[in-house]
Formats: structure tokens, C-alpha cells, sequence
């Protein structure tokens, strides 16, 4: 089984849409909603955790332990922060940072909450799929383009304002939301392997004459394209 969560109900539609046998289920969480099916074939839960980290801990905690999935799936939408990014392309995390952590005064590294690593793990068997995935020349020349890097989660939004600060802390960072690295702590406590897929919705600092937003449904689209094509290459 595999358990894909996304934060808002809009970024969780085009998973349900696919999803085989849909069926929704009850949930401890006012404002969580959760379907169990199959996606691509496989036995999944698609549940929705709400906006913030503590919002997303609450509900993998739950999911993961009520489903004991051999995969959790961070999914949905991000802002770009690499200068490479563009709306509606893909991120995908190789690791991922509480990005707005400062224990530095304490001898700790920039987005690392003490006595926890500085990046929580990605599976190393679904960044290698993905690696592989994102270098293929079909994706190149006619497919959406895939950004494989670390992910930052946090609780303030990267704007222009403070953009060229993260990318100078996390030079590695492709983007940037407000849930993932929060799901991975739980699922990395756990012991149950993790990945994040999500479509870009907006640039952090965008170039001039860059589009720099996309509504969420195109981008939570391009996730959800993204995380089939992933678990097609896993299987």
C-alpha cells in the first residue's frame, strides 16, 4: 500500500479522479478528508492534511499508522526556488529541510532542528526511479520537466523579499512548501520509506518575463501525472 498526501482538497482531486474503486473514509480530523483504491494498480489511501506542518504531522501520524504503507507520498503543489524552475514543471525531493529552522546560535546547522538531522531521508529507490525519469530524453524534448532537489518546509512563505536568502543557505533547494518535511519526520520516525512529488504553482523569485503563477488544479495535475509515472517505474 501506498499513502499520498496533499495539503488543500483542490491538490487531492486529481489523485481521487484516478484512483480505482474510490471509496471515502472517515478520519479523526475536521478537516481531513481521506479516500482508500487502487493507484496505478496498487492499494492506496489519498488523504488530505490541511495547510502547516503541524496540520501535515498530525495526519501522517495517523495515516501511517492506521495503514503501515510501504510508501508516503508528499504530493501536491510547491513554490519554485531554483532559478531553473518554471510554473507547472515538477519537484522532486532528494531530501528535505525545515527551511525557516535557525538553531545556528547553538551550534546547529541552518534548518536543522535540534536533534534532528538536517535532512530527513528520501527512498533511495524512489529518487533513483525518479533520477532516471527526469533524464529521459521523451521528458526532455516533449514532457514536463523534473527538478530533483532538496524540498524546504517552513511556516513563512518565500517571496522575493527573502528568496535570495534561502537560496543562499540552501544553494540545493528546488522548492519549497509548507507541509513536506514535516511528513517525512513522521514517516522517517517510523520507519516507513518516503517521497515528495510536487507540481510547481509559482516562482519564489521570478525572472523578469517569467510566467510566475499557475492555478493550483494544473499543477496538483502535473503532480499527480508525476507520482503515476513514479510508481509505474517502481513496479
Amino acid at each position: 500500500m501506498i499513502v499520498v498526501f496533499a495539503a488543500m482538497p483542490e491538490e487531492a482531486a486529481p489523485f481521487v479522479e484516478v484512483l480505482a474503486d474510490a471509496r471515502e473514509v472517515p478520519t479523526p480530523f475536521a478537516a481531513t478528508r481521506a479516500w482508500t483504491g487502487q493507484l496505478e494498480g496498487q492499494d492506496a489511501v489519498v488523504a488530505t492534511t490541511d495547510i502547516g506542518l503541524a496540520a501535515a504531522a498530525s495526519v501522517a501520524a495517523w495515516a501511517l499508522t492506521t495503514w503501515t504503507p510501504r510508501l508516503a507520498i508528499s504530493a501536491g503543489t510547491c513554490g519554485g526556488l531554483a532559478a531553473a524552475t518554471r510554473v507547472a514543471e515538477v519537484a522532486v525531493a532528494d531530501s528535505a529541510t525545515y527551511g525557516t529552522a535557525d538553531a545556528t546560535e547553538f551550534g546547529y546547522e541552518r534548518g536543522q532542528v535540534p536533534r534532528q538531522p538536517v535532512r530527513f531521508p528520501v527512498s533511495e529507490r524512489a529518487l533513483e526511479a525518479a533520477r532516471a525519469l527526469a533524464a529521459a530524453p521523451e521528458r526532455a524534448e516533449t514532457g514536463t520537466r523534473w527538478h530533483v532537489g532538496r524540498i524546504l518546509s517552513g511556516d513563512t512563505f518565500v517571496t522575493a523579499r527573502n528568496v535570495a536568502d534561502m537560496r543562499e543557505a540552501f544553494p540545493d533547494a528546488v522548492g519549497t512548501d509548507m507541509e513536506t518535511c514535516a511528513i517525512a519526520q513522521v514517516a522517517h520516525s517510523l520507519g516507513v520509506e518516503f517521497a515528495s512529488v510536487r507540481g510547481i504553482s509559482d516562482l519564489c523569485g521570478p525572472e523578469a518575463g517569467a510566467d510566475f503563477h499557475v492555478g493550483v488544479d494544473v499543477a496538483a495535475a502535473a503532480s499527480r501525472d508525476a507520482v503515476v509515472a513514479l510508481l509505474g517505474a517502481l513496479d
